[in-house]
């Protein structure tokens, strides 16, 4: 199941609709239970993949728009695990995933299969692909065990933990950089003061959203911000010229991935928040 986006400008942002402005850069259906689900773009050629194998493996395969006879054949990919336990194998090696873990594998890797420990409480596996130049190897990180860094604060609701998995300091990539951020109990401010980051761009897939609950996304331009509520599972893309926080009727996680023009996490434009509109 393939979809394809093409780019966007922050010129068509004015006067789209809601449905127009989720249409453009939500997913809601990434993780469908027995498919693989491919989100193909045209921003930094990134392609999203979401995986939710039940009572077999399902395999990934490589779609007509990337021309090439195996899916990493001349890309690479991260990959994390945002449902029950479950494992991927490349190329016959079992990699063992728990909730919150990331596997990278890179260009080269022929076989790539996904399978979940219990049908019943299937796992989620989201990945993120950018086109590879060389290979690096195959690194799995176990949830937690990343660059942790801690930041926020509680008076300002905003205290979370981020896990940077594959950055310039962790796994090796070409030009993925992805981990994971975790609200804290009583905050829901992601990432405000709001910042872009014109040199690449960044898809977020928000989890362990309560099914009652959602995020409020703010995107656009800092002087033209939009808004969209996601609910668990949702996955947002968004163009380097667009800003990216978030705030949820509750705490929440997300998985943040980046591919473009270099690796520095904390390469960024910052936005006073007086500036935005």
């Amino acid at each position: 199941m393939t979809a394809v986006y093409g780019p966007t400008s922050p010129e068509q942002i004015p006067g789209v609709t809601q449905q127009q402005l989720r249409d453009r850069y939500l997913v809601e259906d990434l993780f469908i239970p027995g498919a693989v689900r491919t989100i193909v773009t045209h921003y930094d050629r990134v392609v999203a993949v979401g995986a939710m194998p039940t009572d077999a493996p399902l395999a990934l395969e490589a779609v007509p728009e990337i021309r090439s006879e195996q899916f990493l054949d001349h890309r690479e990919i991260g990959i994390v695990n945002i449902g029950g336990a479950g494992a991927v194998r490349a190329d016959g090696e079992r990699h063992v995933m728990a909730n919150g873990a990331c596997l990278y594998l890179g260009r080269g890797v022929k076989d790539v299969s996904f399978e979940s420990d219990d049908a019943a409480t299937p796992a989620r596996f989201y990945g993120f692909s950018a086109p590879a130049h060389a290979t690096c190897p195959t690194a799995l990180v176990e949830p937690g065990q990343g660059t942790v860094r801690e930041l926020g604060d509680p008076l300002t609701s905003n205290r979370r933990t981020i896990n940077q998995y594959i950055h310039e300091d962790g796994v090796r990539s070409c030009q993925v950089v992805m981990g994971v951020t975790q609200l804290h109990a009583g905050s829901m401010w992601n990432t405000m003061p709001a910042h872009t980051h014109d040199r690449r761009t960044e898809f977020y897939v928000y989890f362990d959203v309560p099914e009652e609950a959602r995020v409020v996304h703010l995107m656009g331009e800092p002087s033209e911000t939009r808004h969209m509520l996601v609910g668990d599972g949702g996955l947002v893309l968004s163009p380097s010229w667009s800003i990216h926080s978030g705030v949820g009727t509750s705490n929440y996680s997300f998985v943040w991935a980046m591919a473009g023009e270099n690796q520095a996490f904390d390469d960024m434009d910052g936005v006073a928040i007086a500036d935005m509109r």
